[in-house]
């Protein structure tokens, strides 16, 4: 049996419907930007697996690190326990995020690290005698699949089949251009009638809502709002960190500073799975109390686990290099000029770029959903042509590894203008 027909019997995809759905692609090996197949086709990952993986497949820095660490402690656990990788983690971190940060959280994932901020904003609250029980998030936003991340989710479809089991949530607009002060005047609204502990949002982009984009003024506003109401805010950079955007997290083009920052994803290069959740020295005291009721119950198994520790270690190493900077700044300037190229494309609504980020929005007879019928052309189109691309609806994004080569690149927006005609 071959490694696909293998899949089928034993296996369960995410976001997959099984009995629709085509057989997955075997992967067998993969080195910087490219991937092969079982049966030896090329593909070029144009979106970073999952955003996880910016500095390229097999990266040599980041397996040495993670092999040093494994011969010397692979894992011990954190309830009452402590260890060099995690303390050099947490010291290189508080280097390069907001100011205010001064203590973290390890847990698993991106929907944990929103899980525990959450948590956190709820029971700050509930520790100082005071009840607030709703999170304000935008409309359309993603933040993970376990329950307190899917009830700050607006995308309806991932949710439908567990409304009435969630926290209580009410959603804002999002500050696009032309529509900031009708998300200012919402949240407002929000705070007024609510009991709301906290305010969870995707700094200035939205990655599953197909990288909708808004300016880092208005999300100062929000801010603003938020502390002049003693609102908590958490920056879920999960997607958007580690220089995706430009900078090494999109709260660095924002004069406020959030009270919590959710990491992951890009956060060991995309080698093992690790998620922090980071918190003002004000959070952290409300917790700190001689009452253990007051204490955060919340823990996994594998927190702060030595290697992926050595894994964000050497991830930040490489992202600071000045190779790496320029590699970002190279794909941006790529990214601008075939933007240029292709706005005005009778077919394209809009094109946009943040940083290494790309999106552009294609006309459609009907409307499109997450799922439709455009985004399965689109995806079948880009897969035959050996680029890993994955549309939301009938938006196509790019979102690759800072160490693709231009020569790639310039693939990746042939086949986009292809698919563009094709439609």
């Amino acid at each position: 049996m071959s490694l696909t027909e293998k899949d089928r019997q034993y296996l369960w995809h995410p976001y997959t419907q099984h009995k629709t759905s085509q057989t997955p692609i075997a992967i067998t090996k993969a080195e910087g930007a490219l991937l092969w197949d079982e049966n030896n086709k090329e593909y070029i990952d144009a979106i970073a697996s999952w955003w996880v993986n910016p500095f390229g497949h097999s990266n040599k820095f980041i397996a040495d690190a993670i092999y040093k660490q494994l011969t010397t402690l692979e894992h011990v656990l954190f309830g009452g326990f402590t260890h060099e990788p995690a303390v050099k983690t947490a010291e290189r971190l508080m280097e390069i995020l907001p100011k205010n940060q001064q203590k973290i959280f390890f847990s698993d994932n991106g929907s944990t690290a929103v899980e525990v901020a959450i948590k956190v904003a709820l029971q700050y609250f509930f520790n100082k005698n005071e009840k607030r029980t709703t999170i304000i998030a935008f409309e359309n936003a993603f933040h993970g699949d376990t329950f307190a991340a899917m009830a700050a989710s607006g995308i309806s479809f991932y949710t439908q089949a567990f409304q009435g089991m969630f926290i209580d949530v009410v959603r804002i607009p999002v500050p696009i251009k032309g529509q900031e002060q009708a998300s200012f005047d919402a949240l407002e609204n929000a705070i007024k009638k609510h009991n709301c502990a906290g305010f969870i949002f995707e700094p200035l982009v939205q990655g599953a809502a197909g990288m909708v984009m808004y300016e880092p003024e208005a999300l100062e506003k929000l801010i603003k709002i938020c502390k002049e109401n003693q609102v908590l805010t958490i920056a879920d950079e999960v997607m958007t960190g580690f220089g995706k955007t430009g900078k090494t997290f999109a709260m660095d083009y924002v004069l406020e500073e959030p009270d919590m920052i959710c990491l992951s994803k890009a956060l060991t290069g995309g080698t093992i799975p690790m998620a922090i959740t980071t918190f003002t020295q004000d959070i952290f005291n409300a917790f700190y109390d001689d009452d253990i009721n007051k204490a955060l119950f919340h823990g996994h198994t594998f927190t702060a686990n030595p290697t992926g520790c050595a894994a964000v270690l050497a991830s930040i190493d490489l992202l600071q290099t000045p190779k790496m900077q320029q590699n970002i700044e190279r794909i941006n300037a790529s990214h601008l000029n075939f933007q240029k190229k292709i706005e005005n494309h009778s077919k394209v609504i809009t094109a946009r770029t943040l940083g290494v980020i790309f999106a552009v929005e294609i006309k459609s007879e009907s409307e499109e959903s997450y799922y439709g019928s455009m985004r399965t052309k689109l995806y079948n189109f880009f897969i035959d042509k050996g680029v890993v691309l994955r549309p939301v609806g009938n938006i196509v994004y790019i979102l690759p590894p800072y160490i693709m080569t231009d020569e790639q690149l310039h693939k990746v927006y042939t086949t986009i203008e292809e698919a563009i005609e094709m439609v």
